[in-house]
């Protein structure tokens, strides 16, 4: 592969439109460079007989099966609540009255 020139990263930094120096064209050539050299290695890998996966760890599901259960009535629900009111939980005030309206 042949390396990035100090032109082909000037025309880059054009078309992203952003400010560079003469000193940052070498710089940056030569670690654009360096990334396309690991990217092509990378390409190099043979990958033919590892199947494509999503995730890297495989991945299953933790939580029960969600299936519809009984459940209390409210009767049995308020059943043990020190203060019931109207078929709900009756808790102490913990605002003014200022404040509650």
């Amino acid at each position: 592969m042949a390396a990035i020139s100090r032109e082909e990263v000037a025309h880059l930094a054009r078309l992203s439109r952003l400010a560079v120096t003469e000193e940052e064209l070498d710089t940056f050539a030569g670690q654009l460079d360096v990334i396309l050299q690991a990217v092509a290695q990378v390409g190099t890998v043979a990958a033919a007989d590892i199947p494509p996966t999503s995730h890297s760890v495989p991945l299953t599901n933790v939580l029960r099966e969600d299936v519809e259960t009984p459940c209390l009535t409210p009767e049995e629900a308020l059943s043990g609540a020190p203060d019931v009111e109207e078929q709900r939980f009756r808790v102490p005030r913990i605002l003014n009255e200022d404040l509650a309206s």
